[in-house]
């Protein structure tokens, strides 16, 4: 059998609540790192102790700034030039990961290009949660762990006991989405069909399927403004649910997003740590996902399959 090289985590400066909680659940204290920053806002992370021949996992969540993508990717580039073994990131939060396909003239490909970065950089596998579209994983010419949200979300909704349990999709995009956590729960589910005026507003939303009667759980993999979330909701208690809420990977919730959902109509909020919340909210309860990513890199050390950690109907 082949020996296994010394793990040696580290993390970038946006995901350190989450990283040391990782760090915790696999056994290991987090390496020691440091970003030097220039007074024009230049950055120049390191690592303060030898990583020769380890295999070092790089975590860091690439929600904005841009500043956070650079520092991973000069986190992985320095990680090459101090000889580490192999090098795995870590991106609970893949940013940029709803540009993923060129859906109108003279634009860019986000997550592809953020794959060709990755890749330059020296990375050599990436684990996520919850990708935005699934094939994302094509674009990246080296393993990709995509770790679900269903490991965290279902055992939390079976805790509730709730009786007449119902899924919503809050657009046609999300309906595998939304299936795939129906399922366990051999329960039914209904779609918000929205069209939109422009990005982050929602011009007109229908509701296709009978929710009378049923506590309604809507399934996307993030949340940003809120706005189509909270108008889903609002729609479907005015079809006649008992209740809604909404389970929601990652918590990107800018611009007016907390007043829209402490204004709506959820019963509840329920999202991971991929992204730190900016303020509390009584509606917002927040899962950890610190034991997922624990138990996946101890899989990858010991060179075992993941697909324990996903949950079986």
């Amino acid at each position: 059998m082949a020996a296994i090289n010394q793990v040696k985590i580290f993390t970038g400066s946006s995901s350190e609540y989450l990283a040391k909680e990782i760090a915790r659940f696999y056994g290991k204290d987090l390496g020691l790192s440091s970003v030097q920053r220039f007074s024009d806002g230049e950055m120049s992370p390191s690592f303060n102790e030898s990583i020769r021949g380890c295999d070092v996992f790089i975590i860091q969540s690439t929600f904005p700034p841009a500043d956070n993508m650079l520092e991973l990717l000069l986190m992985i580039d320095g990680a090459r030039r101090a000889s580490a073994h192999y090098v795995t990131v870590v991106i609970p939060y893949f940013g940029y990961s709803r540009q993923d396909r060129k859906d109108k003239p003279r634009v860019g490909i986000g997550a592809k290009l953020v794959a060709n970065l990755l890749t330059a950089a020296g990375a050599d596998r990436l684990m996520t949660l919850d990708l935005h579209a699934g094939q994302i994983q094509g674009f990246f010419d080296f393993p990709v762990d995509h770790l679900e949200g269903t490991a965290i979300f279902v055992p939390y909704l079976k805790s509730l006991g709730l009786d007449n349990l119902l899924f919503a999709s809050p657009d046609v995009g999300g309906v595998v989405r939304t299936r795939n956590v129906a399922k366990f729960f051999n329960a039914e589910m209904v779609i918000c069909d929205k069209q939109r005026k422009r990005a982050n507003e929602v011009a007109t939303m229908q509701l296709i399927g009978d929710v009378t009667g049923a506590d309604v759980v809507l399934v996307d993999d993030l949340i940003d403004t809120g706005g189509t979330m909270c108008k889903a909701a609002q729609l479907i208690m005015d079809k006649g649910a008992k209740s809604v809420r909404a389970i929601v990977t990652h918590p990107v919730l800018s611009g007016k997003a907390y007043e829209n959902i402490n204004n709506s109509v959820l019963t509840e909020l329920v999202v991971t740590d991929t992204i730190p919340l900016r303020e509390a909210s009584d509606k917002i309860k927040v899962l950890s996902v610190a034991e997922l990513f624990a138990k996946a890199i101890g899989r990858i050390r010991d060179h075992e399959s993941i697909s324990s950690l996903f949950i079986k109907n």
